[in-house]
């Protein structure tokens, strides 16, 4: 378009986009896809699915002229809908159904592959500190004071504050000042030690005890159909009444999301991509609804709304699959410390 086109087009008033007009979802996101431009815009929408570019396609169609006014005023929102939801989430989940939309699986793999590389001597690290106190102290009190300082330095604090007083007093010094004098541990050496731990203890307790075999049944239930569980739940409840009610206990289920503190469901919420959201909360009763809804900032709140009421009719196992991974993501913040799940009243005392 020459100069002498934009002079005639911004001559010409917008009567089709006063500023109070009121715009859809699609149609905002639309306009800023548009203010983003061909190039940064393309490589975004080759991260969403096939329905919400099409739904974005059409919107952008039939805009038309937009005002300077109208787009400021869009993007506006935009940034106060980031800032009033506390930013965006990121997790390992998150990042993967990113790489799944946009890469082949054999990349997807390996990228995968090479991130989880450095996380396991993480994971063993984490797993040692989960286990109980007098189990970490009576293994440390065959080692050397100073491998001792070295496997405390590695585990969570409170974990090691536990742990040395139960060492005993002469011992628990003499750790403590090579802990405070320790400078860094050779490579070699650490690596020994690590596989020692991983051969000694976190191999011989990998047997899954009775609490993670029910949490383990708990989540299969959680993910099975609801019409399978319920034609099997009158025979476990018959045979094995109180396993199954400890496994009923641990269940998680999508309903139980809406317990949530607000701040977190709403991170919950913005974790999961494409049109996972409407399509788990369409299924969802009318008050599980209502609480999400109410963890959402006013715009975003009758943005979803406004998606749910225009969405075509979903099957069940649509929603079932959508209000299961929005179960796992919420699991997997939680193990990240990101957000934290509702706790039944009969867990408060539960003993382990």
């Amino acid at each position: 378009m020459n100069v002498a086109n934009l002079q005639r087009t911004g001559a010409r008033k917008t009567k089709a986009t006063p500023v109070e007009r009121r715009l859809s979802g699609p149609q905002k996101a639309a306009i800023l896809f548009l203010c983003l431009g061909e190039s940064r815009g393309s490589r975004l929408m080759q991260q969403l699915d096939t329905e919400e570019i099409q739904k974005i396609t059409r919107a952008m169609s039939s805009l038309g002229v937009i005002s300077a006014e109208i787009v400021e005023k869009v993007m506006s929102d935009f940034t106060e809908e980031v800032a009033n939801g506390s930013g965006v989430v990121g997790s390992f989940t998150v990042a993967e159904n990113l790489l799944r939309s946009l890469l082949p699986e054999d990349q997807v793999e390996t990228i995968l592959k090479d991130i989880r590389g450095p996380l396991k001597e993480r994971d063993l690290w984490a797993r040692f500190s989960a286990l109980n106190e007098n189990v970490i102290a009576n293994y440390l009190k065959k080692e050397h004071p100073q491998t001792i300082a070295a496997i405390l330095s590695n585990v969570k604090t409170d974990v090691a504050a536990k742990v040395l007083p139960l060492l005993g007093a002469e011992k628990m010094q003499d750790v403590i000042e090579r802990m405070v004098r320790m400078e860094s541990v050779p490579h070699h050496m650490m690596k020994q030690i690590e596989e020692t731990i991983q051969s000694d203890i976190i191999n011989s307790s990998d047997q899954p005890t009775t609490a993670e075999l029910y949490q383990r049944m708990a989540d299969l239930f959680n993910k099975l159909d609801r019409p399978a569980l319920d034609a099997v739940s009158a025979g476990l409840e018959e045979n094995i009444p109180d396993a199954f009610a400890s496994i009923k206990q641990k269940m998680f289920t999508f309903e139980d999301l809406a317990k949530m503190d607000p701040l977190d469901l709403a991170k919950v919420m913005r974790g999961v991509a494409g049109n996972t959201l409407p399509t788990a909360l369409r299924g969802a009763n009318k008050e599980t609804r209502e609480l999400f809804f109410r963890a959402l900032p006013g715009r975003s709140r009758d943005m979803l709304m406004e998606e749910i009421n225009a969405m075509a009719p979903v099957r069940r196992r649509e929603v079932r699959e959508a209000q299961s991974a929005m179960l796992d993501l919420a699991k997997t913040l939680a193990e990240d410390e990101v957000v934290r799940l509702p706790v039944n009243d009969e867990d408060q005392d539960e003993l382990f």
